[in-house]
């Protein structure tokens, strides 16, 4: 479960870098139910999306010369600089050095060794996402990558975070691996890791990434506005015993994400 009361190592904020984002805004508004609005100022490079009037993402212009357009999950910091220098003595990369967002927040961006993006927020103005779990909203984020171990202890290194293994439905004998933020219980974990072949990596060039899960009431319906508002439907939607009903998909400019419409708990 993420939540917003915000530990050290947990999901906080999210972005997606687009090259277009007055098409992004629409196409994830139809998708997920979103209200998108630009942020006085920015001239259209970026908005925020809000879902139940609470903010549930940010959508801002692609500008990385060669850079693909792809969704930046933060994970929250209390000192940015700090986790800068952890990832560094953990073999990481500093993509951009820790600054300044207007006041909002102290954030910068990463490399995992294994190639996996990601960010570090440490709040200012804002303390991070105001939706999560509901409908419309950030409920789980996945990493893919060609080696887990390897990722699994880059990130501990970082983050401090808690593991737990489980086998992954349908035989095929994979391990799946849950985390959850340093200290705390097993209802807040806030991510999976995944171990999967570089050729399976197609949508990030072969490289790991991250990706965020969004919570719908309806999954099926979801996959099938995504397809008519031009993205594409890439695995699903099926169901995960005891998970829910997801769908794996990506937007107009190929950035990958996850619809999911969870089991209903069973009955006490």
């Amino acid at each position: 479960m993420i939540t917003t009361d915000f530990v050290p190592g947990s999901p906080c904020w999210l972005d997606l870098g687009a090259p277009d984002v007055s098409a992004a805004g629409d196409f994830y508004s139809a998708v997920l139910g979103w209200e998108f609005a630009p942020m006085e100022g920015s001239d259209g490079a970026f908005g925020l999306a809000t879902s139940g009037g609470r903010t549930a993402a940010g959508i801002g212009l692609l500008t990385e010369r060669g850079a693909r357009s792809a969704w930046m999950v933060y994970f929250f910091t209390p000192d940015v600089h700090e986790t800068a220098a952890s990832v560094l003595r953990a073999g990481g990369t500093v993509r951009v050095e820790p600054q300044d967002a207007d006041g909002w927040a102290s954030v910068a961006q990463f490399t995992d060794p294994q190639g996996g993006q990601f960010a570090a927020w440490t709040p200012g103005r804002a303390r991070g996402l105001e939706a999560t779990d509901d409908p419309g909203a950030l409920c789980w984020t996945e990493l893919y990558t060609t080696d887990a171990s390897a990722a699994l202890a880059f990130y501990e290194t970082v983050f401090g975070w808690q593991r737990e293994d489980m086998k992954m439905p349908g035989g095929g004998g994979e391990t799946y691996t849950i985390v959850t933020p340093a200290g705390q219980p097993a209802d807040r974990m806030h991510g999976g890791v995944l171990q999967v072949p570089p050729e399976q990596l197609s949508l990030s060039r072969g490289l790991p990434s991250w990706h965020p899960v969004f919570t719908v009431s309806d999954c099926d319906a979801a996959a099938a506005t995504v397809r008519t508002k031009g993205g594409e439907v890439l695995m699903g939607p099926s169901d995960a015993p005891g998970i829910g009903r997801m769908a794996v998909c990506a937007d107009g400019a190929g950035a990958d994400f996850v619809l999911m419409t969870p089991a209903e708990a069973p009955a006490a």
